[in-house]
């Protein structure tokens, strides 16, 4: 029985080949001319639920002390028994709708039985021959810029649970064994093999992470553990059939995975060169340090894993009304909401990219506030915008700019933005109508980043002093007898009385001099006094 399995894995995985060749055509890379490489890639992503798969252990985060968050199933005591955490089937459906699958009514869940310290069961639960969700698709931007998008079939979407987390001590030589991951949700998500270079591996990695974050059904933090890839490589010569396919095993970042796809193709071109028939079928590692490959085990296949259907958990059946609630509360997608902000608010491809790659703010309410209006960057860009009632490249410019830059230099996240959209409005429409100089916005916007307030930002200009100085003949709608009209013509008076040459030169017709008279009114008004109003008051002064 189980060696018909087998065969029949082979035997989809041929096909799934021949359909490769008819779908795509051969795409040849100036790298290793003559010969194409043929990628597929398996991703397994960390279910975003409180409570592991099949257990009510919570699920843990890396800073959690050892073995923290485990209940006796998650240990594999004798006698205790899975029960489906319906959570994570909902964000899985979410995940499926997304990617455009097919999700089954009835799907079922198998044991894949291998032996090792960090698989106390001896045995993981998993879906492989009954999947969720079936024949998806994800659309990929194409790393040459000037080619159509390129689509990856996906084969299947399956529940399984995380192992635990083994780590040796050198200096003791034991291994200790952390069951806080064991039993977590994970989704495996299985590409046909429709990727030809590191570059278009890497785009695809990219664009589901940005999925599964905004549909809510995983973090995607690789360099944490909750996205990983194991990536199938094959070279063939142009015209000739796939070559033999090795698998690199648990890839924790896309610059780590492009490199080891590219010194695995480079090693299996080398084999080729010296025969034709001298790439073994393997399993294999990569090593961060040197950027190769190495050898882990010969590749297993279905019967080494002794697949069966797991007899403790039943028939998973979904029906048409739950796949249609979550339907329903399905969030934007990402190339929905790019083609949204290009479209309605002329934003540029490279502006839109920068936005929607700003990390997600936290739904945290501040000061009775909620910080942005739902969650992402995206959304706090559009509660600015709201109604159009502001430009949004200046609204782009405040906050991809400024406001991202005063962020990265404190070292800190989108995330940990303390200043909600109320106040970074307000900001910039006192900035537009002249109430505050540019220089004097900045510096609001330091002050709130460093002393989070509830007050409104126009409350803190005027405690602060930052209200910009008028002046009676520059700007017609100001008294002439306000405090910062009087403030502003006394300051042109020092600075006439301060810098004679330069006045002389000026009165001598140069008129560039004129630049460090304005220059040093706006020092003197710590940023108060606009240029152009200084610069239209000190010649009107001059002139008299």
């Amino acid at each position: 029985m189980f060696l018909r399995l087998g065969q029949c894995s082979h035997l989809r995985c041929s096909l799934r080949y021949r359909a490769f060749h008819s779908y795509r055509g051969v795409q040849e890379d100036s790298r290793w001319p003559g010969y194409q490489v043929i990628i597929g890639i398996e991703t397994h992503a960390q279910i975003k639920s409180r409570h592991k798969l099949f257990s009510n252990a919570l699920t843990s985060e890396p800073s959690d002390s050892t073995n923290d968050h485990v209940v006796v199933f998650d240990a594999a005591f004798p006698g205790t028994l899975p029960k489906l955490n319906p959570n994570c089937v909902d964000l899985a459906i979410r995940t499926a709708l997304a990617l455009k699958s097919n999700i089954q009514k009835s799907s079922s869940f198998d044991r894949k039985h291998y032996f090792y310290s960090d698989l106390p069961s001896g045995y993981q639960i998993t879906q492989q021959y009954a999947p969720i969700a079936t024949n998806g698709y994800l659309q990929i931007p194409s790393p040459n810029l000037s080619s159509e998008p390129i689509q990856v079939r996906i084969k299947q979407i399956q529940l399984e649970q995380d192992t635990a987390k083994s780590t040796f001590n050198p200096r003791t030589l034991t291994s200790q064994i952390d069951l806080n991951r064991a039993g977590t949700g994970l989704m495996e998500i299985v590409t046909l093999p429709d990727l030809r270079s590191p570059e278009e591996a890497g785009a695809y990695v990219r664009t589901l992470q940005a999925l599964l974050r905004a549909v809510g059904s995983s973090d995607g933090n690789m360099e944490q553990g909750s996205l990983r890839c194991d990536v199938n490589v094959s070279v063939n010569r142009i015209g000739q059939p796939p070559g033999t396919r090795c698998e690199i095993k648990n890839l924790n970042s896309v610059r780590f995975m492009m490199a080891a796809i590219t010194h695995e193709t480079q090693r299996q071109l080398k084999l080729l060169a010296e025969s034709p028939f001298t790439v073994p079928q393997e399993t294999r590692g990569f090593n961060e340090d040197t950027f190769e490959t190495f050898k882990l085990r010969s590749k297993e296949d279905a019967p080494d894993y002794r697949y069966m259907p797991d007899p403790n958990l039943g028939v998973l059946s979904i029906s048409e009304a739950r796949i249609a609630e979550v339907k329903a509360k399905l969030p934007e997608l990402p190339w929905q909401m790019r083609d949204r902000l290009k479209s309605i608010y002329g934003l540029s491809d490279k502006d839109t990219e920068v936005l929607m790659k700003i990390e997600t703010v936290k739904d945290v309410p501040f000061d009775g506030r909620i910080v942005g209006t739902g969650g992402s960057a995206v959304d706090y860009f559009d509660a600015l915008c709201e109604s159009q009632k502001r430009d949004p490249k200046i609204v782009f410019n405040w906050l991809g700019n400024e406001l991202l830059g005063q962020l990265t230099s404190k070292k800190a996240s989108f995330t940990e933005n303390p200043i909600n959209s109320d106040q970074l409005g307000q900001l910039i429409d006192m900035v537009q109508d002249g109430t505050l100089t540019g220089t004097s916005g900045k510096y609001l916007l330091r002050h709130l980043l460093s002393n989070p307030s509830g007050k409104t930002a126009r409350d803190l200009a005027e405690e602060l002093q930052l209200v910009a100085f008028t002046s009676g003949t520059a700007n017609p709608t100001a008294s002439p007898s306000s405090p910062a009209s009087s403030e502003l013509d006394s300051l042109v008076q020092d600075a006439i009385t301060a810098l004679p040459k330069e006045v002389a030169a000026y009165k001598s017709g140069h008129q560039g001099v004129l630049n460090k008279i304005v220059g040093w009114v706006i020092k003197q008004s710590r940023g108060r006094a606009d240029a152009k109003t200084v610069r239209i008051e000190l010649e009107r002064v001059l002139k008299q």
